[in-house]
């Protein structure tokens, strides 16, 4: 029997796994969870110690996909999806100290953590579609890394339209060039005259309307899309797993959107054994004011070292908030529309027993990258560095050991990394290809009505 997915706002009818994966946003405007989490006893977690990665996907991934992705079909789509990963643990884990390690995310194509769950996500469109002989048109928003690891994902898929918004002033020049140089018909690289969160809020919009949710058949790669949650909890998994399987461990998340630690929040409510999560922010520190106070209240957005958490919406946190209501939908969906709100002193205890937060400025995000690697000789990411920093700050609050996730390849941030070292760190050799051809983009005001204009001019 498969697992059913409801909304966090309770008003939009339940869906299987093909459904919120072609779906993305539900119709009442919150985001899908499982109805059950499966449970994996510390049994099972133990006995993954020596397993590759790819099987410990499937064992995770399983129960949330059956009986729609029969067994043997996904492990070809796992096999397709990290076939380009250039190592062969797909998230390898590096010691740094006698407590630290971290948990390299960055081997996919775009040297980014988004492309663990988006080559996934690419594959498993294309499996429902061409079963279905339908066509869809995705929509994103990014800051930096979403958009160009989508892109890699889908460019030249037959049946998908691909639509990429991203703040004009917004990602690295690298991040950038990594949408914009892509030479693929079915793929539109979009600058939008605003920041991440108006780019969000326009996605938002063009799901929030029936009609054009039926019109273009709108299905959705951001990390509202519940398929990105479950295949990022994999390496939470992976990662527990290669220390043993048995000795809970803390996490340091670098994150902006709340996805990626919401992931290892879901990974915990399936029984991996982990201490504490830590919500590492650069100044766009809403999530890290959110632990402190019980507040969640956007500011204006700042740009700074760390493009892709340059957000003050974190759309995802809405996953954990139906939990602390209780799981009444009803609760959700009057809190987030005021925008602006307070969590009960209740709730903010239950989110302070599982969460911590700490914020990291440009300052120390250039100082941790320095230090670092004066230590170990391990260059750091910008963001990969405000996780580090944040899991210095909190050294008393985490117990050992602590995992700091690493986000991105230090080469997609040149310019920061000569900085903060001298040292310029080389562009793998597929990256330095793709730099080398001619950029395709759009530039369009921030509202709904520009880009859905532009989308009508160019769907097939």
């Amino acid at each position: 029997m498969s697992i059913l997915y409801r909304s966090t706002r309770g008003q939009a009818p339940e869906l299987d796994f093909r459904g919120i994966t072609l779906t993305g946003l539900a119709s009442d405007g919150g985001l899908y969870v499982p109805k059950t989490w499966p449970e994996f006893s510390p049994a099972d977690i133990t006995a993954m110690k020596d397993k590759p990665y790819l099987e410990i996907a499937q064992q995770v991934l399983r129960p949330f996909v059956a009986p729609l992705i029969p067994d043997d079909a996904l492990r070809g789509l796992l096999q397709k999806a990290y076939a380009g990963f250039d190592d062969a643990a797909v998230t390898p884990l590096k010691q740094l100290d006698d407590r630290h390690w971290v948990l390299e995310l960055f081997h996919g194509p775009t040297l980014a953590f988004k492309d663990v769950a988006l080559q996934l996500l690419g594959h498993v469109f294309e499996y429902f579609l061409d079963r279905s002989g339908e066509r869809m048109t995705v929509v994103g928003a990014t800051s930096g890394d979403t958009g160009s690891a989508a892109i890699a994902a889908l460019a030249n898929r037959k049946n998908i339209d691909v639509f990429i918004l991203y703040p004009n002033k917004g990602p690295s020049d690298i991040q950038r060039k990594q949408m914009t140089r892509v030479d693929a018909p079915n793929v539109h690289a979009v600058a939008i005259e605003g920041s991440f969160d108006d780019c969000q809020a326009i996605v938002k919009a063009l799901f929030n309307d029936p009609a054009l949710r039926a019109k273009y058949k709108l299905a959705a790669v951001n990390s509202i899309n519940g398929l990105r949650i479950l295949a990022q909890m994999v390496y939470y998994f992976v990662a527990v797993a290669r220390m043993g399987g048995v000795k809970p461990v803390s996490f340091v998340v670098p994150t902006g959107n709340f996805g990626n630690i919401y992931a290892a929040y879901a990974a915990m409510k399936c029984g991996l054994p982990i201490s504490k999560l830590a919500a590492a922010s650069n100044r766009n520190d809403i999530l890290t004011r959110f632990f402190n106070s019980g507040c969640m209240k956007a500011e204006e957005v700042q740009s700074t070292l760390s493009p892709s958490m340059d957000i003050q919406i974190s759309s995802n946190f809405e996953r954990l908030l139906f939990d602390l209501c209780g799981n009444d939908g009803a609760a959700v969906r009057k809190l987030m529309q005021q925008g602006e709100f307070a969590v009960t002193p209740v709730q903010l205890a239950t989110a302070r027993q599982v969460f911590t937060a700490a914020r990291a400025d440009e300052d120390l995000t250039l100082k941790t990258i320095q230090d670092v690697y004066r230590e170990s000789g391990y260059i750091l990411d910008p963001h990969s560095a405000v996780g580090v920093a944040a899991s210095r700050l909190l050294a008393r609050e985490l117990p050992d050991p602590v995992i700091c996730l690493a986000c991105a390849h230090p080469a997609k941030f040149p310019e920061t990394i000569h900085r903060a070292i001298g040292v310029t760190p080389p562009l793998p050799a597929a990256l330095a290809a793709l730099l080398q051809k001619p950029e395709r983009t759009s530039l369009l005001p921030a509202n709904m009505q520009a880009v859905e204009k532009f989308m009508a001019e160019r769907v097939k």
